[in-house]
């Protein structure tokens, strides 16, 4: 069977990688345009400690795919791909007060009594957070999370990319549009020229809804931008800094090797695919990290990258079969938690394309669905 896999950020890679081990003959595609949300996004993997997770099915679906990572990087470590940025380095909440660390701490370990990978949840003073985390503030207290993880959006998809195409998989840097022939996907354009195709499948992010036009159905996907600061703090050994979960804006903070700190992001709604970093946004990333790790002051800043994170009509990603076009499969709307839920639904995408079982009931995620009361979404 034939499969084109249409984007190779973490989603696609992950699809094209599952579909070549389950034995199809893949051809990965992607225009490389800018402001992709793998490049951009943080990589932070720890669905328990979310706002979404008071969404059951978020929140299952979520799980899952903490469990998949280790299972993958494992399998990754075989074929030589060791180089992912990832690591299980824990994570912190902070607290502003004894009740809200208390809160934090009972509401966590009731979730861990069915997801053991939490690991151990601690309450800590300031000083000990800041032990682990030296920038933090020397009052902000915290919640201590064993089994938070990270991960290099980047990294991972290069090296899924590459493990795909040590299975296979044929690759190319070019921007490709879909083909619908009596009501099925026929294949792609690239280059002017048709390549045809058993299966479509649509990894495209933001860019689904136009991607999709060909197949005369509407996909509920838009762009939401978000700027994402990387700073030094060079000579400091940050390998293994926990981190520092988000808060009630969405802020967050979180450490590499080479003395890497990331601090993001903007929730930009209506930036459309403005791709420009801009001094409110430096502002708002730069402000909330200072706020809560004041000894970020002195780091040297490296760089700001923007990326559009695929907006669904609900906190669900858009996933599965596209009923009503036979051969065309969705796998994109995963919002800000895109490096957490995307190799997971990249390989769920897979099967599905290959007529495998999904594992997982895709009923809630269909493409075409519409918004579900917001009472259900977190």
């Amino acid at each position: 069977m034939r499969v084109i896999v249409v984007g190779s950020g973490v989603v696609g890679a992950s699809c094209a990688y599952t579909a070549s081990c389950l034995g199809a003959e893949v051809l990965l595609a992607d225009a490389a345009l800018p402001g992709q949300a793998t490049a951009a996004g943080a990589g932070i993997v720890c669905p328990w400690a979310s706002s979404s997770a008071d969404d059951p099915v978020w929140y299952q679906f979520a799980c899952a795919a903490a469990r998949h990572y280790p299972r993958l990087v494992e399998e990754l470590a075989g074929l030589g791909e060791t180089d992912l940025g990832y690591g299980q380095v824990g994570g912190l909440i902070l607290a502003d007060s004894p009740q809200r660390q208390q809160e934090v701490s009972q509401r966590l370990l009731a979730r861990r009594a069915a997801a053991p990978e939490i690991g151990d949840v601690t309450g800590l003073t300031g000083a000990e957070a800041r032990a682990l985390f030296p920038p933090l503030r020397a009052d902000g207290a915290a919640v201590w999370l064993g089994g938070a993880s990270r991960v290099d959006g980047r990294l991972l998809a290069q090296s899924l990319t590459r493990a795909a195409a040590g299975k296979g998989t044929v690759i190319t840097a070019s921007r490709a549009e879909l083909v619908c022939r009596g009501g099925r996907a026929a294949g792609v354009l690239v280059k002017g020229v048709l390549i045809e195709a058993d299966v479509v499948v649509a990894a495209t992010g933001a860019w689904t809804t136009s991607f999709l036009r060909a197949a005369g159905v509407a996909v509920e996907v838009t762009p939401q931008r978000g700027q994402i600061v990387h700073l030094s703090v060079e000579p400091a050994d940050t390998s293994r800094w926990p981190v520092v979960l988000p808060d009630a804006s969405g802020h967050y903070l979180l450490a590499f090797g080479g003395s890497r700190v990331v601090a993001g992001a903007t929730r930009e709604t209506g930036a459309g695919f403005d791709c420009r970093v801009t001094p409110g946004g430096l502002s708002q990333v730069l402000g909330h990290a200072l706020a809560v790790a004041p000894g970020l002051a002195s780091a040297t800043y490296r760089e700001t990258r923007v990326g559009f994170r695929p907006m669904g009509p609900d906190i669900l990603p858009l996933l599965g079969p596209v009923p009503g076009v036979d051969g065309l499969v969705v796998a994109t709307g995963l919002g800000p938690d895109g490096l957490t839920l995307g190799p997971y639904a990249g390989a769920i995408a897979a099967r599905a394309a290959l007529g495998e079982p999904a594992g997982v009931d895709l009923t809630p995620v269909s493409p075409l669905r519409a918004a579900r009361p917001a009472a259900l979404s977190g």
